[in-house]
């Protein structure tokens, strides 16, 4: 009870919605209005604890009455979360890649992802991705259908993440079949071995100015080993005493690997007398060291990948006058050149790295038993018989 100079009130106090009440009542202190605050004060009570009180019922002049009144400061409302993207799902997935592929496999999905997928999905909500959407697009693709199954494969697997993310309820691509989207000629591979005869052979390796150049071109025409395999080989695989070379490895996007595509591509190469020239041209260069076989004349160092040895290469053929193809296409001559000698297939394919001879005899058949002209089996046999003179009636003759 609170006296004034020229009035009396009594005030209630209370507590509401965890905040502690105060209402003055003015009514002098006599006991009838006492009475009547403390009836007051336990209506009140009673409704907040039945949760059916309502404070401009019972304070209808109360300030906090006017205070409740006034509208609430609007609350600022959060934007609805944007969709995840393919680009987003895309970007996921090649940072799990980078940590579980292949230096090789993680650089051709990160090319194809900024070449193919990010220009057309990158913005794209991956939810609305339907498979007539990816049918669309893969039908208007007018690369072959290797080229088409590396581009489709970072995006399936961006796709698949995002399902077992619960991102996505499924994923579209699991009702694509790609054979029934190409034509036929599309499905069909265009690659063909375009192997170089001795008379290329021999006039690619007279247009090496540089004797290094020449070693390594003639030991890969004599071994069938790849760019990445021969750019990898070090002086203690070479076996002169056992006449043979071991692949342990290969150099791939700045990396070395000792590891093959199968069990079969680590794998004993015999030398042949080719080969073997070539090694011991080689040896005042980079015998010493004991270590790479093969390096860049130019730098010293060791060979980044084939985009040099290509450079080179195109260089060397233009001085040559041979109508260019790649330097994979060394190895095809080795094989080849093997068949047409007489090599048995299962003994070529165990020199190229394959387990049985399904490969050989689909790429290389017709040389089973093509023919050498005039005097080109001398010629080929003055580089591809075997260094070991036990085996010099490797090659039969077929005439």
């Amino acid at each position: 009870m609170r006296k004034g100079v020229r009035s009396e009130t009594i005030r209630i106090v209370f507590q509401y919605q965890g905040k502690r009440c105060r209402e003055s009542l003015r009514l002098a202190h006599t006991k009838t209005n006492i009475a009547y605050a403390t009836r007051l004060y336990g209506e009140v009570v009673n409704s907040i604890a039945k949760n059916s009180f309502r404070y401009k019922d019972f304070f209808p002049n109360s300030k906090t009455v006017k205070a409740m009144q006034k509208p609430l400061p609007a609350t600022p409302r959060k934007a609805p979360p944007r969709p995840t993207t393919v680009g987003q799902l895309l970007d996921d997935y090649l940072r799990i890649a980078e940590r579980n592929l292949a230096l090789s496999s993680y650089n051709n999905y990160q090319q194809v992802a900024q070449t193919h997928l990010y220009p057309k999905w990158k913005q794209v909500p991956a939810a609305s991705v339907t498979a007539r959407d990816l049918r669309t697009w893969i039908m208007s693709l007018t690369v072959k259908r290797k080229t088409i199954q590396l581009i489709l494969t970072p995006m399936r697997n961006a796709m698949e993440l995002g399902v077992t993310e619960d991102l996505l309820e499924a994923n579209p691509f699991d009702s694509i079949k790609l054979s029934k989207l190409l034509p036929r000629e599309q499905r069909t591979s265009t690659f063909r071995a375009d192997p170089f005869d001795i008379d290329e052979i021999e006039a690619i390796l007279l247009s090496c100015s540089r004797e290094e150049d020449r070693n390594m071109l003639q030991f890969a025409f004599c071994t069938g080993m790849r760019p990445s395999e021969y750019i990898a080989l070090q002086w203690k695989a070479v076996r002169k005493d056992r006449h043979y070379v071991a692949v342990e490895g290969a150099y791939v996007d700045g990396e070395t690997k000792h590891t093959a595509k199968t069990p079969a591509g680590l794998r004993n190469i015999d030398l042949r007398v080719g080969a073997l020239a070539a090694l011991n041209g080689q040896l005042p260069y980079t015998g010493q060291d004991a270590g790479l076989v093969f390096v860049n004349p130019t730098t010293r160092q060791q060979w980044n990948g084939d985009k040099p040895i290509y450079k080179r290469w195109k260089e060397i053929l233009e001085i040559a006058e041979v109508r260019f193809r790649n330097p994979y296409q060394t190895r095809h001559s080795f094989a080849s050149n093997l068949l047409m000698l007489g090599a048995n297939p299962l003994y070529v394919a165990s020199q190229l790295g394959h387990a049985d001879t399904t490969l050989v005899m689909r790429t290389y058949g017709k040389w089973v038993h093509a023919g050498l002209e005039d005097d080109k089996r001398q010629r080929l046999l003055q580089l591809y018989r075997q260094s070991n003179e036990k085996r010099v009636d490797e090659f039969p003759r077929f005439d």
